[in-house]
């Protein structure tokens, strides 16, 4: 199909191609949140995808709601025009409308955070004791009461003070009792998410996910569902080798407190760097995109 107001480099989808994607989108994302919606309806807490619907600050409905990315105009599309994400342009075809620059401003972050991960190698040497150091002396204040502590509260302990806590993610970070902040190797703080995260972080990794939501409606909804789905994995990874006993909802433990331990989650976090890699470069592209519009 081509039309004289399309773009240079534009695709340009007709409702044969862009009407199938998203309802298998909206499928797929259905499918995603479906035991969320249904755990929270019995009141029952999962310390993974509670996580992910919480402390990432998106409705289980935002990650049905489809966008094909920046370049991408849409034939025959002015059903999407109800969502203000969206409008005709004078050769009728269907366009996102262009960020302002606010947005643009939260875009281009959350690009040069992804190139700047993208060209550190991984550091696998954490074994994810920033879990443990969120409770270090505080196990009566811990965030997940309802589970127990797999070796108790001064067995936790002994574990931080015994191994390196060498965390480089903000986020993370910030969450440790005061008394496990001066035992870390750095003091990551929010400006200097730039020069501190590195692509071995099971955190970086999950927030793949928020920069990906963040983005929208610039990237592919796709691609926002394939971030989820890798922020879950990593999510399980990150409880498993927490402190906490995760065991009767089907999380066994990674024993980070042994030899054995460290090594099955120097593993993970490899196989997890891994698995990012395609979609932070995804990300970056998709970026690319509209910041160069």
């Amino acid at each position: 199909m081509t039309d004289p107001g399309v773009q240079s480099g534009e695709v340009v989808l007709g409702p044969e191609a862009w009407r199938p994607r998203r309802a298998a989108h909206q499928a797929r994302a259905d499918g995603l949140v479906e035991a969320r919606r249904r755990r929270a309806a019995a009141g029952e807490a999962e310390p993974v995808e509670d996580f992910l619907f919480t402390y990432y600050p998106f409705r289980l409905g935002a990650l049905r709601r489809w966008t094909p990315g920046a370049g991408v105009a849409l034939a025959d599309a002015d059903e999407l025009l109800a969502d203000a994400r969206f409008g005709r342009s004078a050769d009728g075809l269907v366009r996102l409308v262009a960020p302002d620059a606010a947005e643009r401003a939260r875009l281009a972050f959350a690009r040069d955070l992804c190139v700047a991960v993208a060209g550190r190698p991984a550091f696998l040497g954490c074994f994810g004791l920033h879990e443990w150091a969120m409770v270090y002396r505080q196990a009566a204040e811990r965030r997940h009461r309802r589970w127990p502590l797999r070796l108790g509260p001064e067995g936790t302990d002994e574990v931080v003070r015994a191994l390196p806590i060498r965390c480089s993610h903000y986020d993370a970070f910030r969450f440790f009792t005061p008394d496990a902040r001066p035992l870390n190797r750095q003091a990551p703080d929010l400006a200097g998410r730039l020069a501190n995260e590195q692509p071995g972080c099971v955190h970086v990794t999950m927030d793949l996910y928020k920069w990906a939501m963040k983005s929208a409606p610039w990237v592919p909804a796709e691609l926002a569902a394939d971030c989820f789905e890798l922020a879950r994995d990593a999510r399980s990874v990150d409880m498993r080798a927490s402190p906490y006993d995760f065991s009767s909802v089907g999380l066994a433990p990674i024993r980070i407190e042994t030899p054995e331990g460290r090594g099955e989650y120097e593993h993970e976090q490899r196989r997890l760097t891994k698995k990012a890699e395609p979609l932070r470069a995804r990300l970056v592209a998709s970026l690319n995109v509209v910041l160069s519009a």
